[in-house]
């Protein structure tokens, strides 16, 4: 692990896990827009005719557990040890292992799906295409991808975890227009677009993409 965000990404989520999980506890439950996104993205990988699905960068697993409970074979790869192990203790029963989106141990067309839910946030923009050629190569022709961010200019720099932790992490905004560049760079072609709370000094936004057949 060469690059220095890698490691400190990962060194910081290791640090604030719990007061991490603490903070997206209920998420979805709050959020019905991203409920509806997870429910499209659940029927787009039926359609393609169904299989194992990868949510890449799932902390603690809340995402991963509510696609299965949606009837999706989902399992989770986190960069951080100590969010795998969160995971694994709250979703027992589901599969959850360390891994790094940037090289996935994954074989060539293997997963019928991937979700980046607010997790390409802390790769820096040199790195994005190298995430989504990995994210290309393990998928099967045809299948879908759900990719969520902050939209927005510029990076913040956050050195103070939920629990008081001292972390050292950078959070990238992007305008959808970019990220969506990104993925047809790398071989997807553009489903939807949703942006979430406009009027919000930070937005969200989430990308449904589907892989060349």
């Amino acid at each position: 692990m060469p690059d220095a965000w890698r490691s400190d990404t990962r060194d910081s989520y290791d640090a604030d896990a719990l007061g991490y999980a603490e903070q997206v506890r209920g998420l979805l439950d709050r959020m019905p827009y991203l409920r509806a996104s997870l429910a499209v993205f659940a029927e787009a990988v039926r359609d393609a005719g169904g299989g194992p699905v990868a949510d890449v960068g799932c902390g603690p697993g809340y995402v991963t557990r509510h696609l299965q409970d949606a009837g999706v074979d989902a399992f989770g790869i986190d960069l951080s040890p100590e969010m795998v192990a969160i995971a694994q203790r709250d979703h027992p029963g589901l599969r959850f292992e360390v891994g790094d989106m940037t090289d996935l141990d994954l074989a060539d067309h293997s997963v019928a799906g991937v979700v980046a839910f607010w997790s390409v946030i802390h790769v820096p923009d040199h790195a994005v295409p190298g995430v989504f050629a990995e994210f290309h190569r393990v998928l099967r022709p045809g299948s879908p991808v759900l990719v969520g961010f902050h939209v927005g200019d510029g990076t913040e720099h956050t050195a103070e975890g939920y629990t008081g932790a001292h972390i050292s992490v950078d959070t990238h905004r992007r305008q959808p227009s970019r990220v969506m560049d990104w993925l047809r760079q790398a071989g997807f072609a553009i489903q939807a677009e949703l942006v979430l709370r406009p009027d919000d000094d930070v937005p969200g936004a989430v990308i449904l993409a589907s892989s060349a057949t």
